[in-house]
């Protein structure tokens, strides 16, 4: 981890280019790579070695870009994937196996809620989820024996509820298991999970990071602070020999490194899910300015928060950052500086003058994205929670009438314009 202020690594983090060396990251678009010896290519297959020899486990650009945000994060090691729900479902399934259970905040992302709830329960891996609020005594009564992980967001999406870090990783740790937390909302830049207790930190790179859309990708960073040798026997995964690489210990022979190395030489290795380079570089290019886009972003939706919190329309305004809000202290707590661009409100009207409202803005855009420079709407209940029931929907924080507004960087006055058109139309 680099001295720098976060500012410069956004920038100067993850590629030193040496004498002559290009001065911006190139992309090693190439499947594989040469070597003179089959000794050496050997010890590379067994793990002795550190080098590339196939893009599925390791490349040059992605390595350099995984090592800007694992710095950012303030970790040890990071592995880029080809999608925030890849890094989510890697995260948990390097340390589960069938018959484990995991405990989350019921706050999250409809997909990550999906692949908890239903996906890994094929899988053979039971998920409980808590509500974010509960006490630290519900919170404790949720695990069991064979429980492993801790897992929530740090700003629910699109509930926008922040997570008590600490009250989640005192519970986590209390029950000898890693703390997990998906810090896309917040980014590096407005929120550091490690400060809090956190162990695990994963992203949707394909949202702030990336900022322009271009790239759908995700990332796992781990802190090297939890003592897997402590909980030996619960994680023998790491802890006893892996035989698919001849007997290796991965926590003895990999140190801080042991989870996100076997993460690529397992996961990546047997699901694949790689990253591509050419996406690498640009997320790399979408670091770079990471710094400069989150307070404008969170600097423009307070500023839309505060006009729609006034509007005579206007029913309900969930934004952490506004004063008043049910998150609002929680936010100053973990995020000072800010917490995101984006905000949820509904209408007086309901569900079909969300619809119409949405319909008629011009520049603001519905898609399904959210957190790059556009300001786009969403309406989540209709689409990326529709395979939620309405008890489902709830308990993650998604009324019927709820849009999802993510508060791009362009002027804000004309986005504010444009909302106050829409709306004249309900």
């Amino acid at each position: 981890m680099s001295d720098y202020k976060i500012e410069t690594k956004c920038i100067q983090s993850g590629y030193k280019p040496g004498n002559g060396e290009p001065r911006v990251l190139p992309i090693y678009q190439s499947t594989t790579f040469k070597y003179n010896s089959s000794d050496q290519m050997g010890r590379l297959f067994d793990l002795e070695e550190s080098g590339y020899f196939y893009t599925r486990l390791q490349n040059p650009t992605n390595d350099a870009v995984a090592a800007k945000i694992c710095d950012l994060e303030g970790g040890v090691a990071a592995m880029l994937t080809s999608s925030g729900q890849a890094a989510n479902f890697y995260a948990i399934m390097n340390i589960v196996e069938a018959g484990d259970h995991i405990v989350c905040a019921s706050a999250l992302y409809g997909g990550t809620y999906n692949l908890y709830a239903h996906t890994i329960k094929k899988m053979g891996v039971e998920a409980t989820f808590v509500e974010p609020d509960c006490s630290e005594e519900d919170l404790n009564a949720a695990f069991r024996d064979n429980t492993k992980v801790v897992f929530g967001e740090s700003i629910a999406n699109p509930a926008l509820v922040v997570l008590d870090f600490e009250k989640f990783a005192k519970a986590a740790h209390a029950h000898g298991v890693p703390f997990i937390v998906d810090n896309t909302f917040a980014t590096p830049i407005n929120c550091r999970p490690f400060a809090w207790g956190a162990d695990i930190v994963t992203h949707s790179t394909t949202k702030y990071m990336d900022g322009h859309a271009t790239c759908v990708g995700g990332v796992i960073v781990d802190s090297g602070n939890f003592d897997w040798e402590a909980y030996g026997d619960k994680f023998a995964g790491l802890t006893t020999p892996d035989e698919t690489y001849h007997g290796i210990v991965y926590t003895q022979k990999f140190g801080k490194a042991a989870y996100i190395t076997k993460a690529t030489s397992q996961l990546m290795r047997d699901l694949g899910s790689i990253q591509a380079p050419q996406n690498a570089f640009l997320l790399n290019l979408g670091l770079e300015t990471l710094h400069l886009r989150v307070p404008r972003h969170c600097e423009n939706a307070l500023k839309v928060a505060k006009y729609l919190q006034g509007h005579e329309k206007v029913a309900w305004v969930n934004y952490p950052g506004l004063e008043g809000d049910s998150q609002y202290e929680l936010a100053q707590k973990y995020m000072p500086n800010g917490t995101c661009g984006v905000l949820t409100f509904g209408l007086k009207g309901g569900r079909d003058s969300a619809v119409k409202m949405m319909d008629s803005l011009k520049m603001v855009a519905i898609v399904t994205h959210v957190a790059d420079a556009r300001s786009c709407v969403l309406h989540p209940a209709s689409h990326t929670h529709r395979q939620m029931n309405d008890q489902e929907l709830m308990e993650a924080g998604v009324q019927p009438d709820l849009i999802r507004f993510s508060v791009g960087i362009e002027n804000a006055d004309d986005i504010i314009a444009d909302v106050e058109q829409a709306l004249e139309q309900v």
